[in-house]
C-alpha cells in the first residue's frame, strides 16, 4: 500500500518544516523535493504503459528517493519557478528547458495515480482567479462587495458614483523587480477624480468599501476550520500593510451556514485546503455580518496564533492517506 507523504516546495520554506516535523513525529515516510533543482541535484525516470497504465518509476534527491508508487499524498507548497533554474541560459536555451521541465517532470508529479493533493496545482491556478471566486461566492449565497472589473474610465465613474467609498485592489502580489526586491501594492481608497486615461491600459478591480467592524482569516484543511478575527492598532483599511507583530488577533466562531459554504467552495474547486478573508459588518454572530473577500488557494498560516493545530490538521490529513497514525 503507497505510504509516503511527497512534499513539493523550496528549500527555505517554515511552513512545510513544521508540516514535515509533524508528519515524523507520527512516523510516516517523507521525501521533500523541489522541481526546480532538476539536474545534478534531481534525477527522475518515469514509465507508462498500456501493460501498466499508470506513472510508476523512482525520483532521487541528493538524500532521499522514493518510488512513484509508493507516494500516497502530496502536499503541495511552493516550489521554485522551474525557470530560476536555467537562468544562466540564454533566453531561447532557458524558456525551452523550463517548459521541457515543466512539462515532463511536472506533468508526472501532477499526476500521480491515487495520490492525494492539498492542493494539486490545477486546482490552485483555476482557483486562483478572483472573478471566479467572488461568482462562486454569490452562488453559493455568501455576501460579497458590489464589484466591477475594467479598464474603461466611464464604467468606474459610473461605479464610483453609485457608492459612497470605492476601494482598488490588485487581482496578483506586486513582482519581482529587476533588483530582486518586493513590494506591494494594498488595497487603498481611491479617489475617482484620480481616474484617466491611463486607466485603460490593464484591468483594474473596484469594489464598494464594506463598513466593516474587523477582520477574519479562516483557514480552512479538509473539515477542520480555524478562524481569527484581526485587527490594526493604526486601524488601517487592509491589515496586511501593518506591523504584523502588533496584530491583534481573537478566535472567532464561524456561524454554521458560512462554514458550509467554505465546504462547498473548496470542493467545487476541488481543493483539499484554502485560506478566506472576510469582512465583518457586525459582531459576526449572524451569518448576514460575513461578507466574502477572497480565497487563497495556497495562502500563509503560519503566522497566525494557531498555527500549531492547523500544522496537526495538514499532518492528520495526509497521514490518513500516507498509512501513519491519524
Amino acid at each position: 500500500m503507497a505510504s509516503t507523504v511527497l512534499v513539493v516546495t523550496a528549500l527555505e520554506d517554515v511552513t512545510a518544516d513544521w508540516v514535515i516535523t509533524a508528519l515524523n513525529e507520527r512516523e510516516v515516510p517523507v521525501v521533500r523535493v523541489d522541481p526546480a533543482d532538476i539536474g545534478a541535484g534531481l534525477s527522475f525516470g518515469a514509465c507508462i504503459g498500456s501493460d501498466s497504465p499508470t506513472w510508476g518509476g523512482r525520483l532521487r534527491t541528493a538524500s532521499r528517493e522514493v518510488e512513484l508508487g509508493e507516494v500516497a499524498a502530496v502536499y503541495y507548497r511552493r516550489p521554485t519557478p522551474y525557470a530560476s533554474r536555467f537562468e544562466h541560459l540564454p533566453q531561447q536555451q532557458r524558456e525551452f528547458a523550463a517548459a521541457e521541465a515543466r512539462h515532463g517532470l511536472g506533468g508526472v508529479l501532477n499526476h500521480l495515480h491515487g495520490a492525494l493533493y492539498v492542493n494539486h496545482p490545477a486546482a490552485v491556478t483555476r482557483a486562483d482567479f478572483k472573478p471566479a471566486q467572488l461568482q462562486r461566492f454569490a452562488e453559493l449565497g455568501l455576501a460579497i462587495p458590489p464589484t466591477l472589473i475594467t479598464n474603461d474610465i466611464e464604467a468606474a465613474r459610473k461605479f464610483a458614483a453609485n457608492h459612497e467609498h470605492v476601494i482598488y485592489k490588485t487581482f496578483r502580489g506586486l513582482p519581482r523587480s529587476e533588483d530582486g526586491h518586493t513590494g506591494a501594492i494594498w488595497a487603498q481608497r481611491v479617489d475617482p477624480d484620480s481616474f484617466d486615461d491611463t486607466l485603460a491600459v490593464t484591468a483594474h478591480l473596484f469594489q464598494a468599501e464594506v463598513p466593516k467592524t474587523g477582520d477574519v482569516r479562516v483557514t480552512v484543511v479538509g473539515r477542520r476550520v480555524f478562524a481569527q478575527q484581526i485587527a490594526a492598532p493604526d486601524g488601517a483599511l487592509d491589515w496586511r500593510r501593518s506591523d504584523w507583530e502588533e496584530l491583534i488577533h481573537a478566535p472567532i466562531a464561524v456561524p454554521v451556514p458560512i462554514e458550509a459554504a467554505l465546504y462547498s467552495y473548496l470542493a467545487s474547486s476541488g481543493l483539499v485546503f484554502g485560506c478566506f478573508d472576510f469582512a465583518l459588518t457586525g459582531d459576526g454572530r449572524d451569518p448576514d455580518h460575513w461578507t466574502a473577500i477572497e480565497c487563497n488557494p495556497n495562502g500563509q498560516w503560519g503566522w497566525l496564533p494557531d498555527a500549531r493545530a492547523i500544522t496537526e490538521a495538514f499532518a492528520e490529513i495526509l497521514s490518513m492517506e500516507g498509512g501513519g497514525k491519524p
